[in-house]
């Protein structure tokens, strides 16, 4: 996440398993993304890299960390201008919060939430947004 997405755009994609290195070759040999390991302190994410090079895709993550608990899923990050306004809209119209706001160092903060349907997401509110708040 580089470069802060627009508020309202998908920011992000990352797929959360027990077994990233496993799924990383899955994904790098079905689709052809090259790998780009994140150290997490102690284990490896991975950035996956289209074939040709550039911005990464998508990550693919180990459910550990702040990850923990997370259902294997492809969990989308969902832009937003003020993710303390959103996470209250949230509970409002009757979604939950899975994993409260955390930051993300100098990228921002985000949650993890599920909706009234039961689907999962991210809010991300960009570090710009946070400096602004």
């Amino acid at each position: 996440m580089s470069d802060a997405p627009k508020v309202g755009t998908i920011g992000w994609v990352d797929l959360t398993v027990p077994d990233a290195v496993r799924l990383k070759e899955f994904y790098s040999s079905v689709v052809g993304w090259g790998t780009d390991p994140v150290d997490m302190g102690g284990y490896e994410d991975f950035c996956m890299v289209p074939p040709e090079g550039g911005a990464p895709a998508a990550g693919v993550c180990h459910a550990r960390g702040s990850n923990e608990g997370l259902p294997p899923v492809w969990l989308v990050y969902l832009t937003v201008a003020d993710l303390d306004a959103s996470v209250a809209k949230v509970e409002e119209l009757g979604g939950s919060v899975l994993v409260p706001a955390k930051s993300m160092g100098g990228y921002g903060r985000y949650c993890v939430i599920k909706d009234p349907a039961g689907a999962v997401a991210a809010l991300y509110e960009p570090a710009a947004a946070t400096a602004a708040g």
